[in-house]
């Protein structure tokens, strides 16, 4: 059963508007945070880092969308102004791209830095991490930047600029007919998401291999320590995020075969996760964090 375009319209919005103000509102808060801690110390640490960025990039992405959404509705003649349809093409990708780059990083970062192998390798990256994460970060955006401008240059065609072809929609942009010229950006969009996501599982499968390891280790010694504690911090972060990740990479390949379409129920239900999920896990993520989660619970009264 369809939406009737105006409801579905009016719906739509309805829910981004709820899901994406708190979503914004929690990730300006972990920048606050991390701004104000990097004022006082001068320096911050390499998770503190790929925080602050996957909250600007989660901020900035929630925002962009929701403007967009918003004004299709509102206004859905600016998408024929020249340049407003790129430009809204171009944000939305690379913002998304590069909130998922920064989360895979963040669950890599958490994997070698709390895992334990004796592997000559893995000892070579737990020693180096620290000193990777700027390139692994600067490696991201650059990913999330040719997703931005691949998209853009679609975008700049002729075909998708015409009033007759493009439609208010889906994927964070408009929904455009689907033809030869979408799939490179979609090729290269689909490679990113499947990229990110078989990081995000390799790295909870080493972080849980880790831990059975060690707590074998403990009960043959009958001991317990700090870095079981560790072991288990992680996890929970990691393995809430996979799970909802595992969702979003769903939703994702779901967007690219729904995009053409308007109205639709799935349609809807995609746009009703992708939304929530920004917000969500940076909520897990603060409470994970004592650093976070200590301000958050005397500013929430």
């Amino acid at each position: 059963e369809q939406f009737n375009v105006t409801s579905y319209g009016v719906l739509t919005v309805a829910i981004i508007t709820l899901e994406a103000f708190p979503g914004m509102w929690i990730n300006a808060f972990i920048v606050c945070v991390l701004c104000i801690a990097w004022v006082k110390k001068k320096n911050l640490n390499s998770n503190e880092k790929i925080l602050l960025l996957l909250g600007c990039s989660r901020f900035w992405h929630l925002c962009t969308t929701w403007v967009y959404k918003f004004l299709s509705f509102i206004y859905p003649n600016y998408l024929y102004v020249p340049t407003i349809l790129q430009l809204a093409v171009f944000f939305e990708a690379f913002f998304n791209h590069s909130n998922l780059w920064f989360s895979a990083c963040l669950c890599s970062f958490y994997c070698i830095k709390i895992a334990n192998f004796r592997n000559s390798f893995f000892i070579y990256l737990k020693v180096k991490i620290d000193r990777m994460v700027p390139w692994l970060l600067l490696g991201s955006g650059i990913l999330a930047l040719a997703v931005g401008i691949v998209a853009y240059d679609i975008a700049d065609k002729p075909h998708c600029n015409n009033s007759n072809s493009t439609e208010r929609g889906n994927f964070g942009t408009a929904d455009i007919r689907m033809d030869k010229h979408f799939f490179p950006s979609f090729f290269l969009a689909g490679f990113e998401y499947a990229a990110s996501f078989v990081a995000v599982i390799f790295a909870a499968v080493f972080l849980l291999f880790s831990l059975w390891r060690h707590k074998r280790t403990m009960q043959t010694n009958s001991m317990k320590d700090l870095s079981m504690d560790a072991h288990i911090r992680a996890m929970k972060s990691i393995f809430s995020f996979l799970v909802m990740y595992s969702i979003n990479f769903v939703c994702l390949v779901l967007n690219m075969v729904y995009v053409t379409r308007k109205g639709n129920n799935m349609t809807f239900l995609i746009l009703v996760f992708q939304y929530i999920f920004p917000g969500l896990h940076s909520l897990i993520l603060v409470f994970s964090n004592p650093r976070l989660e200590k301000p958050l619970l005397k500013i929430l009264p």
